[in-house]
């Protein structure tokens, strides 16, 4: 799924929000002059442009009305999102002056639909669900606004740019209380509905027995009265008959107990739907809509995906006097990842067979012929005339392109081989400038205090704590030279950019653990870690063990506000160097430990921190390159989110590098990039951690 998002924030790939709708009973033929028993009707209004709170979406969410896809008019209707619990299907779906609208009709015959009706005919209060798949969706930070649907929203919402409508459901209970749903009760309410319409009597509706498909068992002596099947979702049951199995048959096991069976059935359709969804991860709609519908296992679905990913490679370009060449330029890329040694796993993972079949016949190909190849066109030799082979070579739009795609995968690739074990540690923030920002932390009181007689709510008391944030730039250039293209070395040029990716990752990490291992001195004049702020201790009992991890949780805990009150905030990350790793994550995972006696004799103990702390470790608290860099000393840490001991902000929350091509002098070098990353790091909190020296 492609979102322009927070790269921490994982959001789902389906959407559902709730509108009113009205259900109009079809009429008999001699009230109406339709069919009888033709299908009861429904209208909405889906979606009328504006802000929505959506589960498992952080802010608003805006859907932008010119990017939802309406494959189809006969979208499928169901009850409560279920694939089986089939409802009915819309005939007219549209967007109409700024909304969704819909309407159809209530065409199925299963228990589901009758229970749409019948709960309506009795006043029940239904409500819709509009499920759309998520294809792609933008985040707009706080202090920014967009124009959606002709409206202008201010940060922070999500705004979802591109999205295909799935299916509509009936719902029982909706977020927003006002929406209704309702179903003529006789024909005095005609007057409100649809010329035509009219009540469906109690004859006209389906009985509500549970039927089976199989032909009953005839009674014998021994049994006069046939044992019912259990329920399963193919065959339609009543809520009314479930409800009279369960009271009128005696308690019996859970996997005879019908309610329990299809209450795992369910589960293990809910699983099976979820599986597909994340596997086609919103980008493959119809893949996900066949494979619900169709009943395929999440292989099967898989499969299909994988076919689908498959780019498929152009007809190669057949020039006067020249032998064919690719012309897809993923060939090109290939060839160029393959020769900078990148393992066969990885390069196999980006590019489908065909791809890897063309570029395969290239494997060892130089600079030069590279740059001709992908350029499409006949080239001076490069010795004779430099500057009318680079001119000729960069004139055309494919071989920037190329060189840009390859330079950006192999600096991420590059970016991602650097340990970034500061992710865990840190709060990740987004900043949209470069201005010096503060942020700001509630430090007052708002427990609850008892109302006097007089009836009159104290006020609670609001302070603040402010902490400082700044983004700078970390960049540099790379290039394409002459000397490169002379030496007709292609694996050079790719070396370059990952080793550049390598040098971004390292800048953040560099930056991180320098300021934690640097030990800052605050405003109040003393060190981040201070015996007087309570979160530092040193001796010899400090050491990472048992006693150590109790008395650096003690220590935690005594944290106050600064009203002196508790902070109510307990650790949840040890931090260790390299040397404490096997004996941190021992005691986070021995639940027996062994205490040596004086008889010289095993004697096991409960260990009381067993599971009590995720293990992170990273090879720079070690380094001695660092000031004050030890083998022997620890941290507890709370969730960074919770309470934050140090925070890493980047602009607009782009935590990757990016890559430009720059114009450059062809008579020097052949093309030029920059590679740069916008981020900043600054300590926050000194209650969001305590350090043990863990030496005297």
């Amino acid at each position: 799924m492609t979102m322009t998002l927070s790269p921490t924030q994982q959001l789902p790939d389906q959407l559902s929000f709730i509108c009113p709708l009205t259900i109009e009973a079809a009429g008999d033929k001699s009230a109406s002059g339709g069919t009888p028993g033709s299908a009861p009707q429904f209208k909405m209004i889906a979606y009328t442009g504006g802000l929505m709170w959506i589960e498992g979406f952080p802010h608003p969410v805006v859907v932008d009305l010119e990017g939802l896809a309406i494959d189809r008019q006969d979208i499928p209707v169901r009850l409560d999102h279920q694939s089986r619990q089939g409802v009915g299907h819309t005939q007219r779906v549209a967007v109409e002056n700024g909304s969704l609208v819909a309407e159809g009709l209530v065409s199925r015959d299963t228990s589901w639909a009758r229970d749409v009706i019948r709960s309506g005919q009795n006043g029940f209060p239904w409500q819709a669900s509009i499920g759309a798949a998520v294809i792609d969706a933008q985040f707009i930070p706080n202090g920014q606004n967009v124009t959606v649907n002709g409206r202008t929203f201010d940060g922070p919402i999500h705004v979802v740019r591109k999205a295909t409508l799935k299916e509509i459901s009936f719902v029982d209970n909706g977020a927003d209380s006002s929406t209704s749903a309702r179903i003529a009760a006789n024909s005095k309410e005609q007057s409100s509905m649809t010329p035509g319409s009219q009540s469906i009597t109690h004859e006209q509706q389906p009985a509500t027995t549970v039927t089976n498909p199989k032909p009953a068992t005839p009674p014998t002596t021994e049994d006069p009265k046939p044992t019912p099947e259990p329920s399963s979702p193919t065959r339609p049951t009543t809520i009314a008959a479930r409800a009279t199995q369960d009271v009128s048959d005696a308690p019996r096991p859970d996997d005879q107990n019908p309610m329990m069976q299809m209450r795992k059935q369910m589960a293990e359709e809910t699983r099976r739907i979820q599986a597909i969804r994340s596997t086609c991860d919103g980008k493959h709609p119809d893949i996900e809509a066949q494979a619900i519908e169709d009943g395929w296992d999440v292989t099967k679905t898989e499969l299909h995906v994988l076919r689908a990913s498959r780019p498929q490679v152009p007809v190669a370009i057949q020039g006067a006097g020249q032998s064919s060449r690719p012309s897809n330029p993923q060939v090109f890329e290939a060839v160029a990842l393959m020769a900078s040694g990148l393992p066969s796993s990885r390069v196999q993972a980006l590019y489908a067979e065909p791809v890897l079949e063309a570029a395969d016949k290239l494997r060892g190909i130089g600079v030069q012929e590279f740059c001709e190849m992908a350029c499409g066109q006949q080239l001076p030799r490069f010795r004779r005339d430099a500057t009318g082979w680079l001119q000729a070579a960069f004139s055309s739009a494919s071989l920037p392109g190329v060189l840009s795609n390859i330079a950006n995968k192999m600096l991420l690739e590059g970016y991602n081989y650097v340990e970034d074990a500061w992710r865990r540690i840190a709060k990740i923030a987004s900043v949209n400038d470069f201005k010096e920002h503060t942020r700001y932390r509630m430090t007052g009181s708002f427990k609850f205090q008892q109302v006097g007689p007089d009836g009159e709510i104290k006020h609670g008391q609001l302070d603040e704590q402010q902490f400082g944030q700044k983004a700078d730039t970390h960049g540099i250039m790379f290039a394409l030279t002459r000397q490169m293209i002379i030496n007709d070395d292609l694996g050079a040029f790719t070396d370059i950019p990952r080793q550049i990716g390598m040098g971004a990752a390292e800048s953040i990490a560099e930056a991180v653990w320098s300021l934690w291992l640097r030990n800052p001195t605050q405003a109040d004049g003393k060190a981040f870690f201070h015996a007087d702020h309570n979160n530092y201790g040193e001796g010899a009992d400090t050491a990472l063990s048992i006693d150590g991890l109790t008395a650096a949780e003690i220590l935690f805990a005594q944290q106050v506000k600064p009203n002196g009150k508790p902070l109510g905030i307990m650790p949840s990350l040890l931090l260790v160097p390299p040397g404490l790793k096997v004996a941190a994550e021992m005691l986070m995972k021995s639940l027996q430990l062994n205490e040596t006696t004086t008889t010289n004799k095993a004697k096991p103990a409960t260990n009381p921190h067993a599971g009590k702390f995720d293990v992170v470790s990273s090879v720079y608290l070690s380094n001695t390159s660092f000031t004050n860099a030890s083998n022997k000393a620890w941290y507890l840490l709370a969730d960074p989110n919770r309470l934050s001991a140090i925070e890493v902000a980047f602009l607009n929350g782009v935590d990757r590098p990016t890559v430009e091509k720059t114009d450059a002098d062809f008579s020097t070098l052949g093309v030029q990039f920059r590679g740069y990353i916008d981020f900043g790091v600054r300590e926050q909190d000194h209650r969001g951690a305590v350090k043990l020296k863990g030496e005297a």
